[in-house]
């Protein structure tokens, strides 16, 4: 069974920073691409970036030079370093493979940028 829990959410400013963490249960994490995911109210789940299990990441042009992604697979876990955020980032953010496992989506954290 695939067990993600995310953590690191909460209310910054507008320019502010975040990190977000991503811990996975079992041996699955090392072998398995990981992503970012987010969504925002009234809007579809999305990708945000995304990291191979060698860890070589990718980010979306819409984080692209603000939001790094990382891993550390001794620890089972994945990180999300945002910076200069924009209250568009607001969003529930969850962690999940690449492409994600359906049955794998945890919580989820809440990034809340609000002056």
């Amino acid at each position: 069974q695939v067990l993600l829990v995310e953590s690191g959410g909460g209310l910054v400013q507008p320019g502010g920073s975040l990190r977000l963490s991503c811990a996975a249960s079992g041996s699955f994490f090392k072998v398995y691409n990981m992503g970012w995911y987010r969504q925002a109210p009234g809007k579809e789940r999305e990708l945000v970036a995304r990291i191979t299990s060698g860890g070589s990441p990718n980010v979306t042009s819409s984080v692209k030079g603000r939001f790094t992604i990382s891993r550390d697979n001794d620890k089972n876990t994945m990180y999300l370093q945002m910076n200069r955020l924009t209250i568009e980032d607001t969003a529930v953010y969850y962690c999940n493979t690449y492409p994600p496992i359906s049955a794998a989506w945890g919580q989820g954290t809440q990034v809340t940028v609000s002056s």
